[in-house]
């Protein structure tokens, strides 16, 4: 099968590899769509950085470049392993893409995501959604509805990060917020906050970015720091008090910046990014 494999900095490579082996406790998976995500993209250009360089192979999954990679996917359950009795062949799924040692809870809230070496499928090896199939544990697969669209099934895991962002935050309806990035994840976040009742506020500056922000309806008000000053209208828009929260969305220190000028004492800030 097509698979695209991580080699080295600037090094991807689309090759034919074995399809996976279906065992014990684990589903087979035909991908259906896989989103290119921005750590992949770092990966390319400045890497090795999550995924283990070739001959340092990672401590849980046992392995190093070359490694498949993609971790934004869906697809059909093509086989079921020996044990998994609550997934069938056909049903649709995404599939959430850790890979943490065996001894590690991974029940309802247990800290998993901060767990000793903790890595992701399509990084830290264990195949990739930018291949064909892959055999995946059951425990990290999850059943979606045939009704919603396989293509937007796999915006399900950056969803899913806005998502655990918005929750730690605190926010709630009538709360005014401020994004600061409307890259996929900021724009997946403002369509969370609206969808809770908050009031949007996003900053960007990328015509492209802002343009979706407008397409997507996820923002109240998009400012351009390059135009305005952020600040200055965030106060003029919260009648001088500032945000209730803000979530730093884009790697950008003078981001992080504004943000915290233009909370209200109070305020949270999310750190998003990386």
């Amino acid at each position: 099968m097509k698979a695209a494999r991580f080699y080295d900095k600037g090094d991807i490579r689309i090759e034919d590899i074995p399809e996976p082996t279906v065992e014990p406790g684990t589903v087979g998976i035909k991908v259906a769509w896989c989103g290119i995500c921005g750590t992949d993209l770092h990966e390319f250009m400045e890497g090795p950085i999550f995924i283990p360089p070739c001959g340092h192979p990672h401590p849980i999954s046992g392995e190093s470049a070359p490694v498949t990679m993609g971790h934004e996917f869906s697809g059909v359950v093509y086989a079921v392993g020996e044990g998994v009795d609550d997934i069938k062949v056909g049903q649709h799924v995404v599939v959430e893409p850790y890979i943490v040692a065996d001894d590690v809870p991974t029940g309802p809230g247990s800290n998993y995501h901060l767990s000793k070496n903790m890595n992701f499928i399509g990084l830290g090896g264990r195949g990739g959604g930018l291949s064909e199939k892959i055999a995946v544990k059951r425990r990290w697969v999850h059943p979606i509805s045939d009704k919603i669209p396989l293509d937007q099934a796999a915006l399900i895991e950056p969803l899913s990060v806005g998502h655990h962002a918005f929750v730690r935050s605190g926010a709630k309806a009538g709360d005014i917020a401020l994004v600061g990035g409307a890259g996929p994840i900021g724009l997946l976040l403002a369509a969370i906050l609206k969808a809770k009742g908050l009031k949007v506020i996003i900053t960007e500056l990328s015509a492209a970015r802002k343009d979706k922000a407008r397409e997507s309806g996820g923002a109240d008000y998009i400012l351009d720091p390059s135009q305005v000053d952020v600040v200055e209208e965030v106060k003029k828009i919260t009648n001088g008090e500032g945000v209730d929260v803000a979530f730093e969305c884009s790697s950008v220190n003078k981001v992080l910046d504004t943000l915290v000028e233009a909370c209200k004492p109070t305020a949270v800030v999310v750190i998003v990014s990386i």
